[in-house]
């Protein structure tokens, strides 16, 4: 498995990426636009860095461009994709099979859903993509899917369709089962389950859906 780290312009909590990172191992790392800021403070030197930069400060942008082994991919700031979606299409292009993005919550609510929508084509295209904070992780899923109390991000797990219907779910082991039945976008019923155990599973037969875990 090929792991991509992306850095983008959003608010992180810069406590938390630091941990975060300190247990985990990337083999490419993307900064994205403001994102850079971030990367910076966290003392990363990133492999590749995607945006129009128009957010950032001239200072920080010196300072990486004088290490040679970046790639630079410039674009204008008027453009149909935002710089998270490039940077998405840039872990694809490489090879990548499993992306983690931080940075891409807490500031503004369209591009933080934006950026869950833009998880929709890395599922279509076999790509693992997770947007990460301190109290979130967020990823898609389009068929059966075991979670691990060990594993899993905080104490509740909420599914909310992505498609429109989302048919025959089946939840066993939560502590709110489900047995086949059908969710239409609009609906806030399978919102914060938990596991009863040390594990439980999903199935459905057909469509999308957002996974959340999280705690307080």
């Amino acid at each position: 498995m090929k792991r991509c780290l992306i850095i983008t312009g959003g608010k992180l909590d810069l406590s938390f990426a630091g941990s975060f990172l300190g247990q985990e191992t990337f083999d490419k790392i993307i900064a994205v636009d403001a994102g850079l800021e971030a990367v910076k403070a966290l003392g990363l030197e990133p492999d590749m860095i995607v945006g129009d930069f128009d957010t950032v400060k001239p200072e920080v942008l010196a300072y990486y461009r004088r290490m040679e082994h970046i790639v630079w991919d410039t674009h204008q700031p008027e453009k149909d994709e935002t710089d998270t979606e490039l940077a998405l299409l840039k872990a694809q292009a490489t090879g990548c099979t499993e992306v983690v993005v931080l940075g891409a919550t807490g500031g503004r609510m369209d591009h933080m859903l934006g950026n869950i929508h833009l998880l929709f084509p890395c599922l279509q295209k076999g790509m693992e993509a997770y947007i990460l904070d301190r109290q979130n992780r967020i990823y898609l899923i389009d068929g059966e899917r075991t979670f691990k109390r060990s594993e899993i991000w905080g104490k509740y797990i909420s599914f909310l369709p992505l498609t429109e219907e989302v048919r025959g779910i089946t939840l066993t082991g939560f502590k709110y089962p489900l047995h086949e039945k059908d969710i239409e976008i609009g609906t806030s019923l399978c919102i914060s389950n938990e596991l009863v155990g040390e594990e439980g599973a999903i199935a459905f037969t057909d469509g999308v859906l957002i996974v959340v875990e999280s705690h307080d």
